[in-house]
């Protein structure tokens, strides 16, 4: 069997109960995290809770040698594979679940907190408002930069909708902010300029950051460690308003 276990959003302790108990009752134990930030997570840390030895895998191993570095022991063998944040947000494991039914694997999943569902609830803003997320990625192929988070932030704002943005594992909230704002400038237009901005930093901590303001000023406000995710609001409900200037302190203007 491939047991699929979420580990939450920051720490060894965010695991759930069930788990716990699926890691200590497997045979071989993998973790990746490569799709999900490590937040407060080490490796010597999750063994000396769980009670398990840990082996690493590199993003290779699943995309590239899944079938010798995994599902062959996952065929007469319990074995886990953890992943930071829910264990099935990444398509990467939708992919490798795929695979192993397809080779007569039993799977499981056992799902954890992940960005995408707490994130409403660290700022003050409506779940069922938000639209379709993006991630935000280091320019490439010579400073191209993506233009896709942009777009999806208007199309989702001409519908009232928020926007969750996934920031690469290394970039930070000021990082993404002036990517977006290179994107807005070769279009001409001042969308992101008057939008308020929701940064949150370290989400699942004993103390998460959660800080709303206009780009300019938010590009200067320190949020400290990664990992970073950053969410550009659609029309607000008074009630969203009001949770933004209590929680998120933003300015009383929004």
């Amino acid at each position: 069997m491939l047991t699929f276990v979420g580990l939450g959003l920051y720490d060894e302790r965010d695991i759930t109960l069930k788990g716990l108990d699926a890691i200590k009752a497997a045979d071989t134990v993998f973790a990746e995290f490569y799709t999900s930030p490590l937040g407060g997570k080490t490796i010597p840390a999750l063994e000396a809770l769980y009670g398990k030895p840990i082996v690493l895998l590199e993003r290779s191993d699943i995309e590239e040698h899944a079938d010798e570095r995994i599902l062959k022991h996952a065929r007469d063998q319990d074995v886990v594979l953890l992943s930071g944040g829910d264990a099935m947000i990444a398509t990467t494991h939708v992919d490798l679940r795929l695979r192993a039914i397809d080779g007569g694997i039993k799977t499981r999943v056992i799902h954890a907190p992940s960005i995408a569902s707490a994130v409403a609830g660290l700022c003050g803003l409506q779940n069922y408002k938000f639209g379709k997320s993006a991630t935000v990625t280091p320019p490439y192929n010579e400073g191209i930069i993506s233009e896709v988070p942009y777009t999806t932030i208007r199309t989702n704002k001409e519908r009232g909708l928020h926007t969750l943005l996934y920031l690469d594992l290394t970039m930070r909230i000021a990082d993404a902010l002036e990517l977006l704002e290179a994107v807005e400038e070769t279009r001409g237009g001042a969308l992101l300029k008057t939008s308020v901005c929701i940064g949150i930093a370290r989400a699942g901590s004993a103390e998460p950051v959660v800080k709303a303001d206009y780009p300019a000023a938010l590009k200067r406000y320190e949020f400290g460690a990664l990992p970073h995710v950053l969410v550009i609001p659609g029309e607000l409900h008074f009630l969203e308003r009001e949770a933004l200037i209590k929680i998120a302190q933003a300015p009383e203007d929004i």
